[in-house]
């Protein structure tokens, strides 16, 4: 510490060199998270369209939140090292994947499927989601909320070969989970030998971290933290529960989308619109880290949970056009009106139902700081495990009377949006009021 630079605000840099193998370690993390993909997005639009396929869903998605936090702490601390957490997570999502090509066979459900799918397949899931996240967000501190972003956009589109493969040959979804498993097994494997975090408070040389503190056209849009918050204060703060609330509501909303559109739109066109709401669901994550650095996190998050409201009412307009007597088994694919509606609806739900995940995280830097970031970002990310029950609960209502179930995704999507609006009124740490 006695070599560190302190900006204005105290925080201290340890400026070295830029590895080599920087952008390797980028790009390794990148496809880890395109390759467990298909346990999220390809058994939602595969597998879960009945009653014991949502409760795995939810298990695995409460699992998958849930080991991310322990990960963290432990790989933080130095307890757990980069290479065996993903050495691990390789196996444990492989397996996961094993399960579900087991379940796509009609093998059995239970409780195979339950320690196979969910539980071993979400912990692994969450530790390759949770150290991937940390060694880029430690090798790109000035720019680490862009970065990962990309990187967990790769979490969203990556299953979307694995949706095309099953859509284009029903019959083959099985090989599908096997050559993912294979696949993730490969790369997941192959990071672990390569990724590793930064050094404590390391920055790159090239460039002066005062005056990249300093910088006004950036703080005047995406301001520091007044403070670096510990989690203990972090948890006492108003602005970490809002977070995790909306969270919670637009987590439970994306997941539904795409169990919704699997699950209620039959014919040849289902597995097009499944795979282009799964795309632009990983797409549109590092769109709004693009287009928040310009106009402020708040904005953007706002205007991505309108997005998600939005495109649940543009649905729910197919589904009335699918079903023009307005009968609860209404699907997306029949009616001579559902086509006008349906696409724009995929896609307002696509752009809106992924992007809020880095916004999310980048506004826990900004009002808690980078010190904890990891830790308290992942307090924020487990509540994810109860947007997996609300996805479970709406999507039961939803394969039997979407028109019922859509309204209810629309509030919860745009309540959180009028939210986010008054996020930032005051940063945590900073006065109340102004001295005289």
């Amino acid at each position: 510490m006695q070599n560190a630079i302190r900006d204005w605000r105290g925080r201290a840099y340890l400026p070295g060199p830029v590895p080599a193998d920087r952008t390797r370690m980028f790009r390794l993390s990148w496809a880890s998270l395109a390759a467990i993909s298909p346990l999220q997005y390809g058994f939602a639009a595969l597998l879960a369209r009945e009653g014991t396929g949502l409760t795995l869903l939810a298990a695995w998605i409460a699992c998958q939140a849930a080991g991310a936090l322990p990960a963290l702490h432990l790989v933080r601390r130095g307890r757990l090292g980069v290479r065996p957490a993903l050495a691990a997570g390789a196996a444990l999502s492989a397996a996961g994947l094993a399960a579900a090509a087991l379940l796509a066979t009609g093998g059995p459900a239970w409780p195979p499927a339950l320690a196979g799918y969910a539980l071993l397949g979400g912990l692994g899931a969450g530790l390759v989601y949770g150290v991937c996240g940390e060694v880029v967000a430690s090798w790109y501190p000035e720019r680490a909320a862009a970065r990962v972003g990309l990187v967990t956009g790769a979490f969203g589109y990556g299953a979307v070969p694995l949706l095309v493969w099953a859509g284009l040959a029903p019959d083959a979804a099985p090989a599908a989970f096997l050559a993912a498993a294979a696949v993730a097994a490969a790369v997941v494997g192959a990071a672990a030998g390569s990724l590793r975090t930064a050094p404590a408070l390391w920055w790159p040389a090239p460039l002066d971290p005062r005056t990249h503190a300093l910088d006004a056209a950036r703080l005047r849009v995406t301001p520091d933290a007044a403070r670096q918050f510990l989690l203990p204060q972090a948890l006492r703060t108003r602005a970490l529960p809002a977070l995790a609330l909306i969270l919670t509501c637009a987590g439970a909303v994306s997941v539904f989308d795409v169990v919704l559109v699997a699950g209620t739109a039959p014919g040849t066109g289902a597995w097009a619109a499944v795979a282009l709401l799964v795309a632009l669901n990983g797409a549109g994550r590092s769109l709004a880290m693009r287009c928040s650095e310009l106009l402020g996190r708040r904005r953007v998050l706002a205007a991505v949970l309108g997005a998600l409201a939005l495109g649940q009412l543009l649905l729910l307009a197919a589904v009335t056009a699918g079903d023009p007597g307005g009968g609860p088994g209404g699907g997306l694919m029949g009616g001579a009106g559902h086509e006008g509606w349906l696409w724009p609806g995929v896609v307002a739900a696509g752009l809106g139902g992924g992007a809020f995940y880095p916004l999310l995280a980048s506004l826990v830097r900004e009002f808690f700081g980078v010190e904890r970031h990891g830790e308290i970002h992942a307090v924020v990310y487990s509540a994810k495990a109860l947007a997996g029950v609300g996805a479970a609960a709406l999507a039961a209502v939803a394969l039997s009377a979407p028109a019922a179930a859509l309204p209810v995704a629309a509030a919860l999507a745009a309540l959180p949006a009028l939210a986010a609006l008054r996020l930032r009124l005051r940063l945590p740490g900073l006065p109340a009021t102004l001295p005289a």
